[in-house]
């Protein structure tokens, strides 16, 4: 099976990568690429690319960087141009990828996929390692998923918050009621966690992994106990 490693994961940063053993990816890159670099240092001979799902800086801030030491960088034009790109010298790595268009990065078939947040063009993906033969869902930073997917062995999922603790949170002045409609308009709850895994095949799915959990609207290790009750599937929360 693949193996997934985390350096970062919430609002101050996201970085995260998948290796099947010949070919890896990084997915996100928002913490410093000095970090990044050091913090997968073995995998760095593998890598075949960085993939962005949009343009937040918790996602992205490393972005424009990466090519610097040679990793190709892959984005939606929305994301490329909302990080203003097209003025960068090093844009041979850069590379405009559209929802729908399926490529392929050294063992992995990557297909994009329309995601729904408030960025330009934000993007989800769909991975298939022809080296191992597993599938992974990627999708983060997104309020809605519109596709359901077969032969999943692999899910890396945003579970960014829990309505019962927001609800509290506003109640108490911890979080303004101001920014309700954004976290429920761009981020993935618990409750479309659960939604998403049921109506979803998991009969092949090895491992699910937690994503981007709000430091004040979510809890690890209630949310792990949830989606394991539901599913009985191993569940990491990064």
């Amino acid at each position: 099976m693949i193996s997934v490693k985390c350096l970062a994961s919430g609002s101050a940063g996201n970085s995260y990568a998948v290796d099947d053993g010949k070919s890896a990816l990084l997915l996100e890159a928002g913490i410093r690429k000095r970090t990044i670099l050091a913090g997968y240092m073995d995998l760095l001979t593998r890598v075949q690319g960085c993939l962005i799902t949009h343009e937040h800086q918790d996602h992205a801030k490393a972005a424009l960087g990466l090519p610097m030491a040679g990793i190709d960088v892959y984005a939606s034009r929305g994301t490329f141009a909302a990080l203003n790109a097209e003025k960068d010298r090093r844009n041979y790595r850069l590379h405009s990828i559209k929802a729908g268009e399926q490529f392929t990065l050294g063992t992995w078939t990557v297909l994009p996929w329309e995601a729904q947040h408030d960025a330009a063009e934000p993007l989800g993906f769909l991975l298939y390692s022809k080296e191992t033969g597993d599938k992974l869902i990627f999708a983060t930073d997104t309020y809605f998923i519109p596709n359901t997917f077969r032969g999943l062995t692999c899910i890396m999922l945003e579970c960014n918050y829990d309505r019962t603790l927001l609800d509290r949170n506003i109640s108490v002045g911890v979080v303004p009621e101001s920014l309700r409609p954004r976290l429920v308009r761009s981020h993935f709850s618990l409750d479309n966690v659960r939604t998403f895994l049921t109506s979803n095949d998991l009969s092949s799915v090895q491992r699910i992994y937690l994503l981007h959990v709000s430091n004040q609207n979510g809890e690890k290790d209630a949310f792990k106990r949830d989606i394991e009750a539901l599913t009985g599937i191993p569940v990491t929360v990064f």
